[in-house]
């Protein structure tokens, strides 16, 4: 009995098993920091150091998070303006759609005066910097509401999204502290 037990055929099954289980949990996290990059407000600034606590590949990681980043950017813009217009007369929601397309309307005004051209860069970088409330959720719905075209908000959020990345992945990998650690002396 013991023999086939220890047979080599049952140590390749066992070995199979045991790489079909740890591939099975690979796509489990690989899945896990897709749909964490997609919450609002969240997004990718969390998904990355969970990627990297996990121990997941680095490339991959961040190709993954990018994209489930990006994914709700289309949607947002295409209808949350027609949700704030639609709303705005309703029983219950009118009073902060209202607020939130007049405020819209008022900042468009004042932007376009000051920045003009310059709006495209101010929202790629809005993105980009990783601090809370600033991600592409955000940006979107403000790009929304300030008139920009689909194809510059699309374009200037995933610049943002990837200078994003590349900060939150060099915070990961500890390369501030480091860098910090070095200079300090």
């Amino acid at each position: 009995m013991w023999k086939l037990l220890n047979s080599p055929l049952t140590r390749l099954v066992h070995c199979k098993k045991k790489c079909e289980m740890l591939e099975w949990i690979m796509l489990s996290k690989y899945l896990a920091i897709f749909f964490i990059s997609m919450v609002p407000l969240v997004e990718l600034r969390g998904a990355i150091p969970v990627s990297q606590f996990w121990n997941l590949p680095l490339v991959p990681s961040y190709i993954i998070c990018i994209v489930g980043n990006m994914l709700p950017v289309p949607v947002i813009y295409l209808f949350a303006r027609r949700f704030l217009e639609w709303g705005q007369d309703k029983k219950f929601i009118g009073g902060i759609c209202r607020f939130f397309l007049t405020k819209g309307a008022g900042a468009r005004e004042r932007l376009e005066a000051k920045a003009g051209n310059g709006l495209f860069v101010a929202l790629m970088l809005f993105v980009g910097i990783p601090l809370p409330g600033t991600g592409a959720w955000t940006g979107t719905l403000a790009a929304s509401l300030l008139g920009m075209s689909f194809k510059k908000t699309v374009a200037a959020v995933m610049c943002g999204v990837v200078m994003a990345g590349i900060i939150m992945m060099l915070a990961s990998l500890g390369v501030f502290g480091a860098t910090g650690a070095i200079f300090a002396k």
